[in-house]
């Protein structure tokens, strides 16, 4: 038996609407003074249509799991400061953990403030750009602190009646997420606790964070859990000497992984064996994740290195070569994970529930309806461009820069985030790509060919969601120069995903003959299910069904196929939209069953 590990049984028991004691022991869970393991796997409500929330739960409990982890992303919940929805679609927190309950699994809450997650800005609210000077993630800043106590104050509220004393199923719940690996103030995280502690929530509380960056900053809040992310037991080992008495475990163990924009194949990880030995050595878990879903909308996050180069922006799905995949059935790791707990734990699993029907339609070819050169409306004049979140309050989407030169040129885009389109007069010239790969052979700099009207139409990506760069601006942030000089007094023309220019784009009149372009077709599901939309013809852009953003699709891959629940089709007709950066003809949309041929 490993060193810091509790060795012997432990006792097996569920959530009964009863209250219970968890606390730690020496080195240990403890569930009513009795030794207890934790066997978790993670999944996130915001990222499943609620009317899967049970069917996924199922899966996790089907492999032996007794509790559920998830993140809440803050940013989902709070829109504009004080304006919260814990209500609609997939945001009902509460009922989520009920769900949990009434399935006979515990919950292990981590609602940041900041969670990562591959989600944009780590959850926390673009709204806190919009102040420029603004520091995130420290107790010095008073304006982030505030925003983080008023989100704090409202989970509160709807947490405390399911901690665990009180009859419900939440075990614990973690204080940030990953702290050392951005920075070292302990007093930070005392604060957060403290917070909870005010209105109400006395712990347990959690941090977790990953050996190297726990050994260089030693963020470690004292008396908490220490989950170790990526850990295999010799990290699990070395955990007490941060944690003293407190439980070690692993916060985060890895069965697949998440894939970039660009990148040549999808990610997978092998973690069976390394499973198997945590168990045997007596340690709780978390699989992160069980489950991962899909990034809808415009959720999906951002990675880059500390110094913001190597941007990679995450796929729309978060699969996560998970062993319950997108379309929540059992990929082909989730047999072994299953035997490996089941074994080692030497517990007894259900069966897992049936899969989701699969979907089909007739391929379909969506046709030119109109432009988004035609719904810019009212320009703002701006005496030089910047960040959308200050100029004008946006998070992510779309704004188009005009600009007349009256020469020919080099038009300097040195700060471009996170990709940028370049017409002279109507004409595509040329684009500038944040991120760095091949296929886009792009550089800062485009040749205007022509005195006239240059426009450049910014389109961005979720923000960074890891590491310094948290809390990245969008948009043309950097310095715009045409022929080496500022390109001053620019009009502005801001265009938001879920605007009304969307719906109130006049009807296009002739052929297009630039990008921008808005389609509509009509799918046809002639079998009722989930389906992937396979969008392999298009170039680069969006895609709704029946008004939803189901996310981005780009030709450079690996992602070619959008997922689409099939709670949100109807049987016959259903209405597609498409806004492409690029093309301006139609291309064709056919169905698939998997994200891609290669999965089991």
């Amino acid at each position: 038996m490993a060193r810091g590990a509790w060795a012997g049984p432990a006792v097996e028991a569920v959530p009964d609407g009863r209250p219970h004691r968890f606390g730690f022991g020496p080195r240990r869970f403890e569930l009513d003074g009795k030794p207890f393991r934790i066997r978790s796997g993670e999944m996130h409500p915001a990222r499943i249509p609620r009317e899967y929330w049970r069917h996924r739960i199922r899966m996790a409990k089907a492999m032996g799991l007794n509790t559920i982890a998830l993140y809440v992303m803050w940013n989902h919940h709070e829109r504009e400061p004080g304006v919260f929805d814990w209500q609609s679609d997939n945001r009902d927190m509460a009922a989520f953990i009920r769900l949990c309950q009434a399935e006979g699994l515990w919950v292990y809450l981590r609602p940041g403030p900041y969670v990562c997650a591959e989600w944009t800005n780590g959850g926390l609210p673009a709204y806190l750009l919009r102040d420029p000077d603004i520091r995130l993630r420290t107790k010095d800043d008073p304006s982030f602190m505030a925003a983080t106590l008023r989100y704090i104050r409202q989970l509160a509220g709807f947490v405390k009646p399911l901690m665990v004393e009180n009859g419900g199923p939440v075990l614990m719940i973690q204080v940030e997420n990953e702290y050392s690996m951005f920075g070292d103030d302990v007093d930070y995280l005392r604060a957060l606790a403290e917070m909870w502690r005010v209105h109400g929530i006395q712990g347990p509380f959690a941090v977790s964070d990953g050996l190297k960056d726990l050994k260089r900053r030693k963020a470690y809040l004292p008396g908490a859990a220490l989950g170790l992310d990526g850990a295999d037991v010799g990290d699990l080992e070395a955990g007490p000497r941060f944690a003293g008495e407190s439980p070690v475990w692993v916060g985060e163990g890895y069965p697949g992984w998440l894939t970039h924009w660009g990148e040549s194949e999808f990610a997978s990880r092998h973690y069976v064996d390394t499973l198997r030995s945590v168990i045997r050595a007596g340690y709780s878990f978390n699989l992160y994740v069980v489950h991962g879903g899909t990034n809808f909308g415009l959720t999906a996050g951002t990675n880059a290195e500390d110094d913001g180069s190597q941007f990679q922006p995450a796929i729309t799905s978060y699969d996560y070569a998970a062993p319950i995949d997108e379309r929540g059935r059992a990929s082909g790791a989730y047999k072994a994970l299953r035997d490996a707990i089941t074994q080692e734990a030497a517990v007894k699993a259900p069966a897992p529930p049936d899969d989701m029907p699969a979907g089909h339609f007739a391929p379909f070819t969506p046709t030119p309806k109109a432009s988004l050169w035609d719904a810019l409306g009212a320009a703002r004049r701006l005496p030089l461009p910047g960040p959308n979140e200050v100029l004008f309050g946006q998070d992510q989407g779309l704004v188009v820069y005009r600009k007349r030169v009256d020469a020919t040129g080099t038009l300097h885009l040195g700060g471009a985030r996170d990709y940028a389109v370049v017409y002279a007069d109507g004409r595509e010239v040329g684009h500038v790509s944040r991120l760095a790969h091949p296929a886009l052979s792009s550089s800062p700099d485009v040749a205007i060919p022509h005195a006239g009207t240059v426009e450049v139409l910014v389109d961005t990506f979720g923000h960074i969601n890891f590491g310094p760069r948290l809390g990245d601006h969008k948009g043309l942030v950097g310095p715009v120069a045409f022929n080496g000089e500022l390109m001053r007094d620019v009009e502005a023309f801001p265009l938001p995903l879920d605007g009304p220019w969307l719906e109130s784009a006049p009807a296009l009149q002739g052929t297009p003959t630039r990008g921008g372009v808005i389609f509509e077709g009509t799918l046809t599901l002639d079998r009722p299910g989930d389906v992937y939309l396979d969008m392999g013809a298009w170039n680069k852009g969006y895609l709704w069904v029946n008004g939803k953003l189901l996310g981005r699709y780009w030709h450079i891959g690996p992602q070619e196929r959008l997922y689409c629940p099939g709670v949100w089709l109807k049987a016959g007709a259903n209405t597609v939209r498409v806004l492409d950066l690029h093309r301006t003809d139609g291309a064709p949309i056919t169905c698939a069953e998997r994200m891609h041929d290669g999965m089991a």
